[in-house]
């Protein structure tokens, strides 16, 4: 431990937001670069405690106090050789993860918990320039064939593990580019795609084989799949949910994800047809969640007239409640830095929408209710009621839905191999991450439900090392968590 008196002597910091009025004129990233020697602080105020929660808290199991440590003490290549050990794709999770390792961060009981985002982000980033992120190729390869179904992060994950233990790996992505969710559903403002494109070209030159516009069931018959030896189902929770209240057949309402993706295409150099704008419009996004967030910021650099955001449920706390105690991950209230472009909170708590009103067949107004949220004492049961007289016009251009996704879609590559769901939706699996077909396994969202990507990485790793003991008997990829160092 370089510095027992770390958590002492300085507070948490984290990287300065670039001034609104410039960076809402672009889609670069939102934070300023972190100097080396505020980094080296913030690693000191790691504690190195008995029982690092912060493990917990990971969904890989990141070995934290390790390369905190190695931080701190500018040991850069021995930190990347840590981190890289439990996560395949640090650059992504140090810029979009939520951090629930900092949640459960033991300093966080009574003080800001340690920057552990921010600190591995740096540690791939000296990595990156440093050259030591280079291609390595299995010395050998098994003879075995694995098709991986989706470029998201699960099925990046999956298809590093499996190429790393000598298998044949082929991604078949629908779009025309790879990345999945990275690609297509977050903003270049949270995570440019540059940073994409960087880690593609490593795991190309390692012998993975990427095609793209392949849609399975569609572009390509299911019947391909058959010819090898396990395939791994990656593709996501794509079905949006809908609200299907008066007035939702007008022109002008738009699920986020046809909107978002748009703009992420005209920034790669695109020109989308039927292009959703919300240039000089009144935009209302319905759903408070990070899909939500991001139709915001989005809007607002779209040079929208005003942007407002509603969610059915009352306002988080400001503060971890009471019965969500240290460590698990607390529901309070978490502001994102589009929230912070509005120059007002354009978030509206507790309000259900009721209809659309609509003039010569677009969109025109959205109207909402207040809602009141009780609980029945002897059955917990939560209770939604109407707030009397809270009824209320909004003017709207455009609405945005980003009320989360139901699950995988069902046609094309689930209907065309006959993959069985559970009473959820999703793809139903055993344990051991495999569907009703015994060489098809599945990970990620259309396994687990909407998530996190820190968790799509994590089961992509799971499901791969599941796969290669279904292939070869036997795995020496790395199981979840500290408790077995993985090698690369």
């Amino acid at each position: 431990m370089g510095k027992p008196t770390g958590f002492k002597e300085y507070k948490r910091q984290v990287p300065v937001e670039r001034p609104v009025e410039e960076r809402i004129c672009d889609f670069k990233e939102v934070y300023e670069p972190f100097g080396d020697e505020k980094l080296k602080r913030q690693a000191a105020r790691c504690m190195d405690c008995g029982i690092p929660f912060c493990h917990i808290g990971c969904p890989l199991g990141n070995i934290i106090p390790e390369f905190n440590d190695l931080a701190y003490r500018g040991l850069w290549k021995k930190a990347w050789e840590v981190l890289s050990a439990t996560n395949n794709f640090p650059e992504f999770t140090g810029r979009i993860c939520p951090a629930p390792c900092e949640e459960a961060c033991v300093l966080g009981i009574n003080e800001p918990a340690v920057t552990i985002e921010n600190i591995e982000k740096s540690v791939v980033e000296h990595a990156f320039k440093a050259g030591w992120v280079v291609p390595e190729p299995p010395e050998t390869r098994t003879g075995k064939t694995v098709a991986v179904v989706g470029s998201g992060p699960s099925g990046l994950a999956a298809a590093d593990q499996l190429n790393r233990a000598g298998h044949t790996v082929t991604v078949f992505e629908r779009a025309d580019r790879i990345g999945g969710l990275l690609r297509y559903g977050i903003p270049d403002f949270k995570l440019e795609k540059s940073v994409i494109d960087r880690r593609l070209d490593v795991l190309k030159a390692e012998g993975i084989v990427f095609r793209t516009s392949a849609a399975i069931g569609s572009d390509i018959p299911a019947d391909e799949l058959k010819k090898f030896d396990a395939v791994v189902l990656c593709c996501g929770a794509t079905e949006p949910r809908d609200l299907p209240i008066l007035g939702r057949d007008l022109e002008g309402i738009h699920f986020a994800m046809d909107f978002l993706p748009q703009q992420n295409r005209m920034n790669a150099g695109e020109r989308p047809a039927n292009r959703i704008s919300a240039k000089d419009k009144h935009v209302v996004v319905i759903g408070g969640g990070d899909t939500g967030s991001d139709c915001v910021g989005t809007s607002i650099r779209q040079g929208c007239k005003s942007v407002v955001n509603f969610e059915l449920f009352p306002q988080p706390p400001l503060y971890r409640p009471s019965h969500q105690p240290w460590p698990y991950w607390p529901m309070k209230l978490r502001t994102s830095s589009s929230h912070r472009e509005c120059g007002y909170d354009p978030r509206h708590y507790a309000l259900l929408t009721k209809a659309f009103g609509g003039r010569v067949g677009h969109v025109a107004s959205v109207t909402t209710v207040g809602v009141e949220f009780t609980r029945e004492r002897q059955t917990g049961n939560s209770n939604m009621e109407e707030v009397p007289g809270s009824k209320k016009d909004w003017p709207a251009d455009l609405v945005l839905l980003a009320l989360g996704f139901t699950g995988p879609e069902r046609g094309n590559v689930l209907r065309g191999l006959g993959i069985e769901l559970d009473a959820r939706g999703n793809i139903k699996t055993n344990a051991q991450y495999q569907t009703n077909l015994e060489n098809v396994f599945a990970a990620g969202d259309c396994h687990r439900g909407q998530s996190l990507v820190v968790w799509a990485i994590s089961e992509g790793r799971e499901a791969a090392r599941n796969v290669d003991l279904y292939l070869m008997g036997e795995s020496d990829l790395p199981t979840k968590g500290p408790d077995d160092l993985p090698r690369r």
